[in-house]
């Protein structure tokens, strides 16, 4: 009878092993699967943006190839603050709200603000053209004729701007109000500066040119340019 019993036991212990060694496989057959379907939701959206930034390049391809300073990956934009040509004012101004209305990175460069940037812009182009200008990933899309009148009529441009960084906030620069450039610390604006240690109380004053500023008095801002 002990025998009997002893023996039924061993085939119990047996049969929960088995039991056991089941249960474990299938879990381990759940989580392998959960991690599969995570890593083709991962693969599909990876690949997904890739198209998408395939078809951008494929449709930059069709304009003609001209980079500003660090401009290969951004967008850039040429504009003037001035209102002397009204026209021209107005025309900055319609891109520059239609980039913002589309919630995507640019970096604009007021041709009015800093004189390197005029130079910049002609020596790009080859002449002396006007701004607005805009330029996608170092090529040149053109102005506000091609870009309002033409592009974002025919709903090409939200095309040409896939893969470029959306911007996250709303709030404005809080060290220049989104103007880029702000008064210089060195000089307050006034592009002058004493010498150091050139002067006493009895010499007359003299000033030089402040090396901080731009020809305007002012400096990139620190925070956002």
């Amino acid at each position: 009878m002990k025998g009997m019993k002893g023996k039924f036991l061993k085939k119990l212990k047996t049969i929960q092993a088995i039991d056991l060694s089941h249960e474990s496989l299938e879990a381990h057959e759940f989580d392998v699967g959960d991690n599969q379907e995570e890593t083709l939701s991962s693969t599909m959206k990876l690949n997904d943006t890739m198209e998408e930034k395939n078809l951008s390049d494929d449709q930059l391809v069709d304009f003609e190839e001209k980079c500003p300073p660090d401009g290969n990956d951004k967008v850039i934009l040429y504009t003037t603050s001035l209102r002397g040509v009204r026209k021209t004012f107005e025309d900055c101004s319609a891109i520059k709200f239609l980039l913002e209305s589309l919630k995507v990175s640019f970096c604009e460069r007021d041709v009015s603000f800093h004189q390197e940037f005029r130079e910049e812009l002609w020596s790009v182009l080859g002449s002396r053209v006007v701004p607005p200008r805009l330029f996608i990933k170092g090529r040149y899309i053109g102005g506000a004729e091609e870009v309002v009148g033409v592009l974002h009529e025919q709903g090409k441009l939200r095309k040409l701007l896939e893969g470029i960084p959306l911007v996250q906030a709303n709030s404005p620069c809080p060290g220049c109000a989104n103007v880029r450039f702000s008064v210089c610390f060195n000089c307050n604006g006034s592009r002058k500066v004493l010498p150091n240690g050139d002067q006493t109380d009895h010499e007359e004053l003299y000033y030089i040119r402040c090396p901080e500023c731009n020809e305007n008095g002012l400096v990139k801002c620190p925070i956002c340019f």
